[in-house]
């Protein structure tokens, strides 16, 4: 059966229903090994996903080059979504974001390079605090016009933000962490995307492989660092939320990850879940998941996840 395909933002690109999150193939949850990596993103390919995230932080160049071995001869199949203004140290180290004019312009020279391709399908960054939005905004606005970015993105800010960056270039897209467990865009921001007609990609929808059973891999993996909800006693509790899914999608005849796609994906047309899959056996489980469910299991989802029950930040809060 063909991946369905949805918009992505009012009158925007088609793309495919579901993307693939590339992030973890570099770095980030551990090990990855490369030929499973493209093996994936081959697998991916052949099911009709369109939609491939990148970012040019990740792994400092490298998911990019592993996303360009991917795609030889194949470029023409991929939708291509790149992040960019983290700036990282020799030793990996996260430094901030740098999102001025000139630093949007040459980040994208050596992402076309490293991805082997003369266009970004969609480019995307955060805000930098000593930058306006419209300044970062404008600055990409400037490559879509060249030719070298087809659409414009945005990743992570707040619903002014949006608001300010939409008014300087049409958004067609918003990255935001989204979930069972990430429920905070759901209040103002997704309002707001709807009504100014802007897509919403999702990562984070696994909640970082915590709803499945997922307790991080040791050394290289940031999870045990960054993220407090796999950390101590909040580890314990949000075990006991995944394991309260893993039931509700047992009686669904689904996995607990198939449960989790389907809620976001049932959230709305404009949202394309991200799936962060690193091998085939992973991918083709995301790809099974069912796209509609009933309204009552969907309840009974929620029930099992409930909104806030979810212990822990999302990210490590410096002091």
């Amino acid at each position: 059966m063909a991946l369905a395909k949805r918009g992505l933002g009012k009158g925007g690109p088609e793309v495919s229903a579901l993307g693939l999150g590339c992030m973890g193939m570099s770095e980030f949850y551990g090990h990855s090994d490369r030929e499973a990596a493209l093996a994936t993103i081959a697998a991916a390919l052949e099911a009709g996903v369109t939609l491939l995230d990148t970012g040019d932080f990740y792994g400092m160049g490298h998911n990019e080059m592993l996303l360009a071995e991917a795609l030889r001869g194949k470029r023409d199949q991929a939708f291509i979504q790149v992040k960019f203004g983290a700036q990282r140290g020799p030793d990996g180290a996260f430094l901030g974001i740098d999102a001025r004019p000139a630093s949007v312009k040459t980040a994208l020279a050596y992402s076309l390079r490293r991805l082997g391709t003369d266009h970004v399908d969609l480019y995307q960054t955060g805000l930098d605090p000593a930058v306006p939005i419209e300044d970062t905004i404008g600055a990409i606005g400037d490559l879509v016009q060249q030719g070298y970015v087809r659409h414009v993105g945005i990743t992570n800010v707040d619903a002014n933000t949006i608001r300010r960056a939409h008014g300087t270039q049409p958004i067609t897209a918003l990255q935001f962490e989204y979930g069972l467990m990430s429920r905070d865009i759901e209040h103002e921001i997704l309002p707001l995307c709807r009504e100014l007609g802007i897509g919403i990609t999702a990562y984070g929808v696994l909640s970082r492989g915590l709803l499945t059973g997922s307790k991080g891999s040791g050394e290289g993996d940031f999870r045990n660092v960054l993220y407090p909800r796999f950390q101590g006693e909040n580890l314990t509790r949000n075990e006991r939320l995944a394991a309260a899914l893993a039931k509700v999608a047992q009686s669904e005849g689904i996995t607990a990850a198939q449960a989790a796609i389907a809620w976001v994906a049932s959230r709305g047309a404009d949202i394309i879940p991200l799936v962060g899959a690193r091998t085939v056996e992973r991918l083709t489980e995301a790809l099974r998941s069912p796209l509609h469910l009933s309204k009552e299991a969907l309840s009974e989802i929620e029930r099992a996840v409930p909104e806030n029950a979810v212990s822990g930040e999302r990210f490590m809060v410096a002091h």
